[in-house]
């Protein structure tokens, strides 16, 4: 699924009037019509309603749905802000028509206002601005959001929390941006709502289908994408009668240290779990009988050091290496680390530790392999480019990275982004917050090594892996809840995330 700029979301709306035909008015009905109808699902008409109704169209979209919403025996109330005497033409007639509706009452505000009572009771629809804001709120409208975010009542904003902007808040006002419940938003989501810090505004959110032209979706370009089962199951190279295990790559696996064995154990876990033909486990003697006691189906390849990584290998006869679970920061696991890098003329996957020395070794970025991923998490991530103020700029110095030395990279997050070095934005939907646990990431990086190794290309081990990583993780809340999960769990549960996306 495509997901547009605010700029973008404007030039579709026109192509559909222009295209379907339909006029503006009668497309504000179609989404008005499609959001009574998500309202009236979650709400009885016993509750009462206040609307209020900005004077562009985001305040048509409100005061049609007020209309519709009193024709169907709900006891509504709206308000339409129309200080400066000027409202857009769509939002003016649906003014006339609530005007014209019996039971509706409506108050336009011209200059004082008078705040409703909302109480725990009350459901307050937000249609004061759309996608379309390109600076904080101020003023009345300021004054009128607090108003409404320290009331009790249960707030949904329409398309998009006023006062939000569609992509970068960095230099919002957050105090002046509506904090809502729920957000019904208008054919496609919004860039904004995948980034951590707007859940306290966004809420729970969701999509609705109002008819925007496909053909001028299809057409239009974008940079950023949310990843869909289907696109996920159309990836899956189908496996051949006559292959074998050589067929499905070998892979090196550089992980863990002594206190550390769990990380290779679960990266090697996820590994083979996820369709390598054959694993070698790079290891310190130390956790060589807790590694062939729990995964016998890998081999393991003995480091010179006990307890730590000291001593970079031959990789060519692997078809993919991924080393940082559980290595450790060492001096000399750095210097053994980044000769594995510098030598190394497979893909890799570089996670945990390896990214934190990379940080502190930033020249040897460029010799990273072609075709390698990156999986940080923010924090690593902020070691690589540096301090980021919020999530949208945290996206732009990881595409500025990932083009710069030709990577893929996995953002992890409650929607991790796979951003690769054309500059593109994969959201992942899925997963949940009890993958945010010890070890979580550790299985990630053993399936996208796995998928790497079988001859996926970055991008489809980054995708496909991230989406079953998370697949995996919503399968095990349904067996176990949010808050008893761990990462045993994730790999515990990637078989039945495999055999769901691969059939």
């Amino acid at each position: 699924m495509k997901i547009f700029t605010g700029s973008n979301i404007r030039k579709l709306d026109a192509y559909t009037i222009e295209h379907e035909p339909i006029s503006s008015i009668d497309l504000m009905e179609r989404a008005a019509q499609a959001l009574t109808t998500a309202i009236t699902k979650h709400w009885s008409e016993k509750t009462p309603v206040s609307i209020f109704a900005g004077p562009g169209n985001n305040g048509g979209d409100a005061l049609a749905v007020a209309r519709m919403l009193t024709e169907k025996g709900y006891k509504v109330e709206a308000y339409l802000f129309n200080t400066q005497g000027k409202i857009s033409p769509d939002c003016q007639i649906n003014k006339e028509r609530a005007e014209a509706t019996n039971e509706l009452r409506f108050i336009e505000v011209t200059s004082q206002f008078t705040p409703p009572v909302l109480t725990a009771d009350h459901l307050v629809i937000d249609g004061l601005f759309g996608s379309g804001l390109n600076k904080p709120l101020n003023g009345g409208f300021a004054s009128v959001v607090k108003y409404i975010n320290a009331s009790p009542a249960t707030v949904v904003a329409i398309d998009i929390p006023s006062g939000l902007m569609g992509e970068d808040n960095t230099f919002n006002v957050r105090a002046n941006i509506i904090r809502a419940d729920y957000t019904f938003s208008l054919q496609l989501p919004k860039l904004a709502f995948f980034f951590g810090e707007n859940e306290e505004f966004v809420g729970e959110w969701s999509v609705l289908e109002i008819g925007i032209s496909q053909s001028a979706i299809e057409q239009t370009d974008t940079e950023y994408y949310l990843l869909e089962e289907k696109e996920i199951i159309a990836a899956i190279k189908p496996r051949k009668k006559f292959a074998h295990k050589g067929t499905f790559g070998h892979a090196l696996l550089i992980a863990g240290s002594y206190g550390m064995g769990g990380a290779s154990i679960f990266s090697a876990s996820a590994c083979v779990r996820s369709g390598v033909g054959l694993l070698t486990v790079h290891a310190p003697g130390k956790n060589v009988g807790i590694l062939q006691t729990t995964i016998p189906e890998a081999m393991i390849e003995v480091d010179i050091n006990d307890t730590y990584f000291s001593e970079p290998g031959d990789t060519e006869k692997y078809q993919a290496v991924a080393a940082g679970p559980g290595i450790g920061t060492n001096t000399e696991t750095e210097i053994a680390l980044l000769q594995q890098i510098t030598t190394c003329q497979s893909p890799m996957v570089l996670d945990a530790d390896a990214l934190n020395i990379l940080s502190k070794n930033r020249t040897i970025l460029t010799s990273i392999p072609k075709g390698s991923v990156l999986t940080p998490h923010p924090k690593e991530l902020e070691r690589l480019v540096g301090k980021c103020q919020d999530s949208y700029e945290r996206l732009m110095k990881a595409r500025e990275l990932a083009q710069s030395i030709n990577v893929h990279i996995v953002l992890k997050g409650a929607f991790s982004a796979i951003i690769t070095p054309e500059g593109k934005f994969y959201f992942n939907p899925t997963g949940n917050v009890g993958m945010a646990t010890g070890g979580s990431g550790d299985v990630l990086t053993g399936i996208i090594l796995a998928l790497l190794a079988q001859g996926y290309s970055a991008k489809s081990a980054a995708k496909i892996g991230t989406f079953v990583h998370g697949m995996a993780g919503d399968i095990a809340q349904k067996r176990y809840g949010t808050v008893s999960m761990k990462a045993g769990d994730l790999i515990e549960c990637l078989s039945e995330a495999w055999r769901k996306i691969s059939k």
